[in-house]
C-alpha cells in the first residue's frame, strides 16, 4: 500500500521542496532530480507488487467503497506510472541544462512535479470524480508551463491549449455529473456494477459519448487534436518531451478504462465509432507531419497518428488488440519523449528546429544522428525495433477480427510515418547545410556544447527502445497480463467493493 500512497506523495513532495528552495537554482535541479529518482524507484515497486498480487487498494478515511475515495492499481495503471517514472527521470535529468535560470527561479521544477503528481494521480484513481480532479491539476501545472516563457508562440499556443481543454473538462464535469444523476456514485468500480444491469439504452448512450468527447480531446482524438500540433512545439523542449511522451497517453488511458469497465457491457455502442475514429485519426496525423517542416511540429503530429493506433487496438477489442494497445502505449511513451528531447539537441547544435534552415549534422555530430534513427525508425515500425512489435500486434489483431480496411490504413500511415522520419534524416543530417558555402556565415552558427546531462537521457531512452525491440516478450507478457485484468472487469469490481460474485 505504501507504494501507492508515494505515488502521489514523492512528486507533491518534491514540488513543495522544489517550489523552497526556487530561487536557488542549484538546489532546485539537485532537488528535482533526487525527487524524480525516488519517484521512478517507487514506480518499480508499485508495478513488482501488482505483478505478484494482482490489484492493490486504499480507501481514503478508512470508508469501504463506494463512499471513500479509493486509490487502485493493477498492472495496467501500474505499469502507466512506472513508464511516467522512467520519463520524469529523464526530462528531470534534461532539464538540468536545459532549462535556464530565470526560468528555474519561475519554479519551473515544482510545476514540473506537480503535473507528474496530476498524470500520476490519473493513473491511480477509482473516483471518476477524483479523476476529474487530477486532470485538472494535469492543467493547471501544464499550462503554466506552456506559457513559463513568455513568448509571443507560447502564449498563443497556451491559450488554445487551455480553452480546449476547458472544454474538455465541461464535458467529462457534464458526463460525470449525469452518473452520479441516474446513479447515485462516482467509485469506478460501483458505476460498472451498476451500468452492467441497467436498461436505460439513452443514458449509456449519452454518457458514454460526453467521456468519449472529454477523452478524446485529452488523447488528441480525431476531430479535437488541433490544440496539440498549435501548443507542443513552443516551449522548452524538456516541457514538450514531457507533454509528449505523457499528457495525450492520460487520454487514452482514460478512454481504455471507461470502456474495459464501465460500459464492458455496452461497448457495441461506440465499438464502430472508435473504429472510424482511429483511421481519422492515423491518417490526419500523419498527412499534418508530411505536410511541415519544423521538426517539433513534425514529432507532434505523429503524436496525433499513433494515437489512432492506440484507439485502434481498443476498438477491436480482442485480448490480443488490447494487449498490443497497451505494449504500443508503453513503447511510444518512451520513443516520443526521446524524439523530442533530441530534437534539443538538433537545436542546440543548429540554432533552429526548421528543416530548410539546417544540415550538416551527420558531419558535425555523427553521434546525434545514430540516436536518433533508433527511435525515429521505431517511430516508422522498422525490425526489429520497439515499433515494429507493437505494429504487428495491432495490425495481426485486425486481421484476426477481419478489419481489412482499417489494416491497410494503418499500414499506409506507416510508410507515410517512415517517410517523415527519413525526411527529417535527410534534411537535418544528411544534406549540407544551406550556408555552407559561405564560410564567416557558417562561423555564426550556434554549434552549442552538449553537456552529458542532455546526452545521457537521449542515450539511455535508445537504448532502451533498442532493448524492448531485440528483447519484446517480457514487455508483452506484461502487457498480456494488463490485458487479462481489463477484460475481465468483474474481478476490478469485486477487489474495490470487496463482495463476492
Amino acid at each position: 500500500m505504501i507504494w501507492l500512497l508515494n505515488t502521489i506523495l514523492l512528486p507533491f513532495l518534491s514540488a513543495l521542496l522544489c517550489l523552497i528552495l526556487g530561487q536557488r537554482p542549484r538546489l532546485a535541479r539537485i532537488a528535482s532530480v533526487v525527487g524524480a529518482s525516488l519517484t521512478f524507484l517507487n514506480s518499480i515497486l508499485l508495478l513488482n507488487a501488482t505483478i505478484r498480487e494482482g490489484y492493490i487498494s486504499f480507501q481514503g478515511g478508512s470508508w469501504d467503497a463506494p463512499i471513500g475515495i479509493t486509490l487502485i492499481a493493477d498492472v495496467f495503471s501500474a505499469s502507466m506510472v512506472c513508464i511516467t517514472g522512467v520519463v520524469t527521470l529523464a526530462v528531470a535529468v534534461y532539464s538540468i541544462k536545459d532549462i535556464n535560470d530565470p526560468l528555474v527561479k519561475k519554479h519551473f521544477f515544482a510545476l514540473f512535479h506537480f503535473l507528474i503528481m496530476g498524470v500520476s494521480g490519473a493513473f491511480i484513481t477509482g473516483d471518476l470524480f477524483n479523476l476529474y480532479v487530477w486532470f485538472e491539476v494535469m492543467l493547471l501545472a501544464s499550462f503554466v508551463l506552456v506559457t513559463l516563457g513568455g513568448s509571443k508562440d507560447q502564449l498563443e499556443g497556451g491559450v488554445k491549449y487551455l480553452v480546449i481543454n476547458i472544454i474538455s473538462s465541461v464535458l467529462f464535469l457534464a458526463g460525470l455529473g449525469l452518473q452520479y444523476g441516474k446513479l447515485g456514485t462516482l467509485n469506478m468500480a460501483h458505476i460498472a456494477q451498476k451500468l452492467a444491469v441497467t436498461d436505460d439504452a439513452f443514458f449509456v448512450n449519452s454518457s458514454a459519448m460526453l467521456l468519449l468527447v472529454a477523452f478524446g480531446i485529452k488523447a488528441g482524438l480525431f476531430p479535437f487534436f488541433f490544440w496539440l500540433p498549435a501548443s507542443y512545439h513552443t516551449p522548452r523542449v524538456s516541457v514538450s518531451a514531457v507533454f509528449a511522451g505523457l499528457l495525450t497517453k492520460v487520454g487514452v488511458y482514460a478512454l481504455i478504462r471507461a470502456y474495459t469497465l464501465f460500459y464492458h457491457s455496452q461497448f457495441h455502442v461506440v465499438q464502430d465509432l472508435l473504429l472510424w475514429l482511429a483511421a481519422a485519426t492515423m491518417v490526419t496525423g500523419v498527412l499534418g507531419a508530411a505536410s511541415h517542416f519544423d521538426i517539433r511540429k513534425i514529432l507532434s503530429f505523429h503524436i496525433i497518428s499513433q494515437i489512432g493506433y492506440m484507439v485502434m487496438g481498443l476498438a477491436i477489442g480482442t485480448s490480443l488488440a488490447v494487449t498490443a494497445a497497451i505494449f504500443y502505449i508503453l513503447h511510444h511513451i518512451i520513443v516520443k519523449t526521446n524524439l523530442f528531447l533530441i530534437s534539443g539537441l538538433i537545436m542546440r547544435k543548429s540554432g533552429s528546429s526548421h528543416l530548410y534552415l539546417i544540415g550538416g549534422l551527420y558531419r558535425m555530430a555523427p553521434w546525434i544522428s545514430l540516436i536518433f534513427l533508433i527511435p525515429a525508425f521505431s517511430l516508422g515500425g522498422i525490425p526489429p525495433l520497439s515499433g515494429f512489435w507493437a505494429k504487428l500486434g495491432v495490425i495481426q489483431a485486425g486481421v484476426d477480427s477481419g478489419y481489412y480496411a482499417l489494416v491497410i490504413t494503418s499500414l499506409l500511415v506507416g510508410i507515410f510515418t517512415l517517410f517523415s522520419m527519413t525526411k527529417i534524416w535527410a534534411e537535418a543530417f544528411w544534406k549540407n547545410h544551406p550556408d555552407a558555402d559561405k564560410p564567416h556565415t557558417m562561423e555564426q552558427q550556434p554549434n552549442l556544447p552538449l553537456e552529458p546531462s542532455l546526452v545521457a537521457p537521449c542515450v539511455v531512452l535508445s537504448l532502451m527502445t533498442l532493448a524492448i525491440g531485440l528483447y519484446s516478450e517480457p514487455l508483452f507478457e506484461l502487457a498480456e497480463l494488463a490485458s487479462k485484468q481489463l477484460l475481465s472487469p468483474d474481478l476490478y469490481i469485486q477487489h474495490v467493493l470487496k463482495q463476492s460474485l
